[in-house]
């Protein structure tokens, strides 16, 4: 966390402050950046707590800004995963292997929703600096598991997080996230209990908690009334 902790100070130090323009009634279309944290998993080795072997994340982003409300952000990000037959007592069958790990790719699109109406300029809306939103979209999975073979799926995730405005063009998040893989073969271990599963039940979950930073871009054009 220190390390996160000091990307977010690096970044907000060094970056240019903007031109008195900026404080004018200026909005952008566009914004980039990147995520780090904390992912879990929820299945056959762990089913309550998706954090009990917390792995890591990294992701890179970019979203069309749409207004002060609604944004649609394309996501490709990098998370492992593992569990460990340990502490789940006599769950598992006597054969079932006794943990794993697992590398997963992931690539997702979504709509974000802000609770409040974000950003800054435009000062007859009085745009808040910060917000609650929520997200949700679809995607498609890559898992490769230690000793097992490549397993690709689709992905619905579902996100809740905060927004904080740093300074004008860049913005902090934290959120926390859960998709469902429709797949039971993130972890290499598909239907380990010997109960048949479909695409919509006995299958597998990732969650994320991550801090992200995003820079806004491309001007947008006030006199079209966003149809630019």
């Amino acid at each position: 966390m220190r390390f996160i902790a000091g990307v977010v100070a690096a970044v907000v130090f060094f970056l240019p402050m903007p031109h008195k323009a900026v404080a004018q009634d200026v909005t952008y279309k566009w914004d980039a950046g990147g995520a780090t944290g904390l992912s879990g998993y929820l299945g056959d080795y762990s089913q309550s707590n998706p954090f009990v072997r917390p792995g890591f994340r990294i992701s890179l982003s970019g979203s069309y800004i749409l207004d002060s409300r609604w944004s649609f952000r394309t996501m490709a990000g990098v998370s492992s995963i593992s569990g460990t037959s340990n502490g789940i007592g006599g769950e598992l069958p006597p054969d079932a292997p006794t943990g794993f790990r697992s590398i997963l790719g992931d690539l997702i699109l979504r709509a974000e929703f802000n609770f409040f109406a974000y950003g800054e300029g435009e000062t007859f809306k009085r745009l808040s600096r910060w917000t609650p939103y929520i997200a949700a979209g679809a995607g498609v999975v890559v898992a490769s598991p230690q000793g097992a073979s490549v397993n690709v799926a689709p992905l619905m995730p579902l996100a809740l997080g905060v927004k904080f405005r740093l300074r004008p063009r860049l913005n902090l998040s934290g959120e926390f996230s859960m998709a469902k893989s429709f797949t039971d073969g993130l972890d290499g271990n598909s239907d380990l209990y010997g109960i048949a599963g479909c695409w919509l039940k006995n299958t597998d979950w990732v969650s994320t908690l991550t801090i992200g930073i995003t820079y806004e871009f491309g001007e947008r054009c006030l006199a079209c009334h966003y149809f630019d």
